[in-house]
């Protein structure tokens, strides 16, 4: 399908590609990785043409229509309606619709039964064969309904593009490469600017595409949804793992593991041979064989070569939470909306306890930034109130502050800038170097940071005046995977309170411990982690699904085997949906036992007497009795379906 062949690129006097060769075969899904500047879009640029390689050849077969996913738009394009714009995914299709309408108009000019008609007609039905089989019927009712699961709006369709973001163009361009259905999809970051369920739909969609994917993502979890190979360019070579992300990683570092084996025989194999040689290289009987030895060491090369590390390999350490409340803050009837006619937020409740990691995931548009804002204390509400717990200390990392940094300040001056008055400068180098930044990487300019050390140098302006709520909008746009993994994992080892906003879910996946979902009729807790959240929405649309064939009553024809095989196929499908329930009620009945738990330490604290804030241990149990509400009805409502699912089970057994 695609030969890359030797190839090589260079770009001034820096070799991008060196010599490569791979293929990708026809309706393989490729996961294109390597770090930031390693050559993936180059790669992308040569297999369009865009780009022709120094030398090599890069081999495709004639006729094959490529959709590539570019991030910026044409400026032509930008007077166009959405809907327009959009459907407009096959050139070509404009050419012979084009070519239809001037047949038809000459139709009326030629006799009934003259050849020239003959010839018309015939031409006219290559082109409505020609126009069918691309998707002329069928783009734009396919293009409308690829924007509505992106988040647009029906009243969005007449729109002209320079009305919308930057991301929501490219959400546009996404739906036009994806409806066009080409033989080769080149996907680059496909990901940026979606929301999670725009996410989980542009999975989805791309499962039951026929064609042959290539994929350029820092998303690990749409890599490990959609990959089914793995070419990791490094250092201008390539190397092709067979299996999604994960299966890449492990293979690579058994493969880091062997090459490190193969290089310390390697360096012993010389060790000893250079040893013997000096032993006995002046003796006349060992003389032949310290030659011998000598040809040996000269024809051992240093053929092993390791690749470098993915991991992110700086020491990142974030200083001890200050100490406060159980309460770290509440949301009381708190209505928002920059149009104070068009609330974004309208009469939100919430509870945020005390060292919970919290993610608020919902459409773009819903208002999750906005309740990040309001939480952080930079939006006022204009009716209701956030109460922050007492002595909460707030980090807010705005999603684009790593965009603002100023490009001529150092590092060491953009952390001092945060500093509190009394705050001693001279223990400034410990705290960045705490961050990753020792030595001559203070002095660096912001402009010349990577998207890791970006990221980086906003946590320690951050984390200067140690906060113990953060609260972090989008923190992993724009890193690659490396630095995605480093904020994980100093997300998840924090011990405050964090609340956050992101897209990459795998990210959530390894970060959230409850999931609040932000929608038009108002935010929903969900008490448990985003798998434990898919699994409750998966529960209710199987709920609200209509009654299958295999639940509809049987004819008596079916004969006693037929029986046993629909029974046993009907157990094999229900079976997710009970170990689901048994899940949620295992998840409620142990948060239940923890706040209650919690419960009993509050009373035992205000019947003890002492120095105690009456006020907020009174707010506390409100809020415990009221969760505990939620939970027992969530156990409930688990219970019960558990139990109908049970009796429908044994009814269908009898």
């Amino acid at each position: 399908m695609i030969d890359f062949i030797g190839v090589e690129k260079n770009f001034a006097d820096k070799t991008i590609l060196n010599r490569i060769s791979f293929r990708i075969n026809s309706g393989e899904r490729v996961g294109l990785v390597g770090p930031n500047g390693a050559g993936k879009s180059t790669i992308f640029n040569l297999i369009t043409g865009e780009l022709t390689p120094d030398r090599g050849e890069v081999v495709i077969p004639k006729r094959m229509r490529i959709g590539y996913l570019k991030q910026q738009l044409l400026a032509s394009d930008l007077d166009c309606p959405l809907l327009d714009y959009t459907a407009d995914a096959v050139s070509a299709i404009a050419d012979i619709s084009s070519e239809i309408e001037e047949i038809e108009s000459a139709l009326e000019c030629y006799p009934a039964e003259s050849e020239e008609r003959q010839l018309a007609l015939n031409r006219l039905g290559v082109l409505q064969t020609e126009f069918e089989h691309l998707g002329g019927y069928r783009l734009r009712p396919e293009a409308e309904a690829a924007l509505c699961s992106l988040g647009f709006k029906s009243t969005d369709m007449g729109r002209p593009m320079n009305d919308f973001s930057g991301g929501w163009q490219m959400r546009a361009t996404l739906a036009r490469t994806l409806i066009a259905d080409p033989d080769i999809l080149l996907l680059d970051e496909p990901s940026n600017y979606l929301d999670v369920p725009a996410v989980e739909w542009l999975c989805k969609f791309l499962r039951s595409y026929k064609g042959t994917i290539v994929l350029i993502s820092h998303d690990r979890f749409m890599l490990d949804k959609l990959t089914s190979v793995t070419l990791e360019l490094s250092d201008g070579q390539i190397t092709r793992y067979n299996g999604s992300y994960t299966v890449y990683r492990e293979e690579r570092e058994a493969r880091k593991v062997a090459l490190d084996a193969a290089k310390k025989n390697i360096e012993k194999r010389k060790k000893d041979l250079e040893r013997n040689i000096e032993r006995f290289r002046y003796k006349s009987s060992k003389a032949s064989q310290a030659q011998s030895w000598q040809k040996q060491l000269d024809k051992i090369a240093d053929v092993v070569t390791i690749s470098d590390d993915l991991s992110y390999r700086g020491a990142i350490r974030f200083p001890e939470p200050p100490p406060c409340g159980a309460e770290a803050a509440r949301f009381e009837h708190v209505t928002f909306g920059y149009d104070p006619a068009k609330p974004v937020l309208r009469d939100v409740s919430l509870n945020i306890n005390h060292g919970e990691k919290i993610a608020f995931i919902g459409y773009n548009g819903m208002g999750k930034t906005t309740l990040l804002k309001l939480l952080a204390g930079v939006l006022k509400p204009q009716e209701g109130r956030v109460v922050p717990g007492h002595n909460v200390i707030i980090g807010y990392q705005a999603q684009e502050f790593g965009e603002l940094l100023p490009g001529e300040m150092s590092v060491f001056d953009v952390v001092r800038a945060a500093c509190g008055r009394d705050f001693p400068v001279a223990s400034l180098p410990n705290v960045l170097g705490s961050f990753g930044f020792s030595g001559s990487d203070q002095s660096k300019l912001c402009k010349v940071l990577s998207g890791g050390e970006k990221i980086r140098l906003c946590f320690a302006r951050i984390f200067v005046n140690p906060p113990n709520l953060l609260v972090l909008d989008e923190p992993t746009t724009h890193l690659d995977i490396s630095a995605r993994e480093m904020l994980q994992n100093m997300v998840k080892s924090y011990k405050g309170t964090v609340c956050f906003v992101s897209h990459d879910i795998e990210f959530i996946r390894g970060t959230a411990e409850l999931i609040f979902t932000v929608t038009p009729s108002g935010v929903r807790k969900y008490f448990g982690n985003y798998d434990y959240y898919t699994e409750k929405l998966a529960q209710e649309n199987a709920a609200a699904a209509p009654v299958t064939a295999a639940e509809q009553p049987r004819g008596g024809a079916s004969d006693a085997r037929n029986r046993r095989r629909e029974r046993a196929q009907e157990r094999a499908r229900l079976a997710p949906l009970r170990r689901s329930l048994e899940r949620r009620i295992a998840v409620a009945e142990a948060e239940i036992d923890k706040k209650e738990a919690r419960k009993k330490e509050l009373l035992e604290l205000l019947s003890g007497g002492g120095n105690v804030d009456y006020a907020g241990c009174n707010r506390e149990l409100g809020w415990l009795d009221h969760e505990i509400e939620e939970l027992s009805a969530e156990w409930e409502s688990a219970a019960t379906e558990l139990m109908e699912l049970q009796e429908k089970t044994a009814e269908q057994e009898r």
